[in-house]
């Protein structure tokens, strides 16, 4: 029942269950790129200009309704009551109708506009709304006994060319055709005057509509501008999560290979002892004729042979089931109350027929006085053994080791292994560190390992909360620290401020 758990429970470690959207960001960044990729004039551009001016026309409309009643209310006022009710239907009506138009434009969505097709119901609309300032300025008021009405028409249109300019340079060719045909109007009644306010005002009206129109026609570049630095950061943003996006699946492959190789070496743990188990068994019984003498001596020395090189295989097993276990996260600890030295002592005691058979020295340096901790012994002594394994290994003969137990200035408890071996080169060590790295060093010896024992021991640390830390150069030796933190001391030592942990 209990494996079971387990195994539904790595069944579950990658989530299937979340959308991938690696489909739908590619088309979001295709379809940015092609917006991007617009030029002015192009109907896929023109929608975004098409949205703009919809939107100035509904957020002026207010005004140019105050200003239609204004001038309509003073038409009324001097008692031209047929001319300004016509007046006020021709423009109020293009103006809505307007309005309107920009409305539904507001509204619709992107895929549905066909903006040439909105582009010339636009400048249709804005031409209708032109016949009424034209009107306007055809209007005959000799009799309403005001002077200088023509300067007052002439100030209206040129108030209404400008706001036009501004409001509608989204639109191209929207200022010019609005009022071509009030200009033309204007000036066809009173350049033919005498010179004076009336010509002079003409004149100026004639002038400014081009001035306005290429107004209107750098915001209208600017407009441009603007859309492009907005597609551009639209760009960047679709990449992004299209990054994202293959990070995220490339992290989920990774832990589904991860969690392949760990189940499958969970599963070939049995089939790959119990031979090796026999074999060994055998092998012994052979080496050591405790069935009756071998007639050869060589089929001894092929016997004991065969028995180390089945103990080294399955010393291998071991190891890359313990680092599987560690990273597959089925790694439980077993923890009670122990002295970390008493163990560090044991490892030592367990390592010293390897040390004297290199004529290797052991200094131990064991803190007298250190308070229990709260871990599991055999995940500790396997740390133990690890780094003097891998001292042994790479100390000369007549070398020495130095082994330190003691406390840190946190309040936690620290081993530290050292040895005055060729060293690591500063470059290398995050290759040690990692399953099945080795060093140069490591690589160009004789006694060749596995690469595993230092991420098990990385491993472990991290298991019980603590920091493992490698300080290595080369022809100078190598110190492994490991350092467990002061939650796991049961009778809590006083931090040090001023010092750093005797493990640095």
């Amino acid at each position: 029942m209990a494996l079971n758990e387990s195994y539904i429970a790595d069944k579950f470690i990658v989530d299937r269950t979340k959308r991938h959207r690696n489909s739908d960001v590619a088309r979001a960044v295709r379809r940015t790129r092609d917006r991007l990729s617009q030029v002015a004039g192009n109907p896929a551009f023109n929608r975004d200009m098409l949205k703009i001016h919809a939107r100035a026309i509904i957020n002026s409309a207010p005004a140019i309704l105050l200003l239609v009643l204004a001038i309509g209310a003073a038409g009324l006022a001097v008692g031209a009551l047929r001319d300004m009710v016509f007046w006020g239907l021709l423009t109020a009506g293009s103006y809505a109708a307007l309005y309107l138009l920009s409305l539904r434009v507001d509204r619709l969505p992107f895929e549905q506009m066909d903006a040439r097709h909105l582009h010339g119901q636009f400048l249709i609309l804005h031409f209708l709304s032109g016949t009424g300032w034209a009107y306007l300025v055809a209007l005959d008021c000799g009799n309403c006994g005001i002077e200088h009405i023509p300067v007052l028409m002439a100030i209206v249109l040129l108030t209404m060319i400008g706001a036009t300019a501004l409001i509608a340079s989204s639109l191209r060719g929207a200022t010019m055709v609005t009022f071509a045909l009030p200009v033309a109007v204007y000036a066809m009644f009173y350049m033919r005057l005498p010179l004076g306010v009336e010509p002079i005002m003409a004149g100026l009206l004639v002038l400014s509509l081009p001035f306005f129109s290429y107004v209107a026609y750098h915001r209208n570049q600017a407009a441009v501008s603007l859309l492009t630095f907005r597609s551009e950061n639209d760009a960047l943003i679709a990449e992004l999560e299209t990054a994202r996006a293959m990070s995220e699946e490339a992290r989920r492959r990774a832990e589904e290979a991860n969690l392949a190789k760990s189940r499958f070496l969970a599963s070939m743990s049995h089939e790959l002892r119990t031979p090796l188990n026999a074999i060994l068994g055998f092998s012994e019984v052979m080496a050591k004729e405790v069935l009756g003498p071998l007639a050869n001596e060589t089929y001894r020395q092929y016997a004991a042979d065969v028995h180390d090189s089945g103990q080294h295989l399955l010393e291998l097993i071991n190891e890359i089931l313990d680092l599987s276990r560690i990273e597959a996260g089925r790694y439980v600890l077993n923890e009670e109350p122990l002295e970390l030295a008493d163990v560090v002592h044991e490892s030592c005691r367990m390592m010293e027929m390897k040390m004297r058979a290199k004529d290797i020295r052991l200094v131990k340096q064991f803190e007298p006085t250190l308070p229990r901790i709260q871990a599991d012994e055999r995940a500790l002594r396997q740390i133990t053994l690890n780094l003097l394994s891998n001292a042994v290994k790479f100390t000369p003969s007549g070398g020495e080791i130095r082994v330190r137990v003691g406390w840190t200035v946190g309040g936690g408890q620290y081993i530290a292994v050292k040895d005055n071996g060729p060293g690591i080169p500063e470059d290398e060590l995050p290759v040690v560190l990692a399953a099945f790295g080795q060093g140069s060093i490591a690589i160009k010896s004789a006694e060749q390992g596995t690469g595993l024992g230092l991420p098990i021991v990385q491993g472990l640390v991290n298991l019980h909360g603590g920091t493992f830390e490698l300080k290595s150069k080369l022809r100078e030796g190598a110190e492994a620290i490991v350092i467990l933190p002061r939650s796991r001391v049961l009778e809590e030592l006083p931090a040090i401020p001023t010092r750093k942990a005797k493990a640095g």
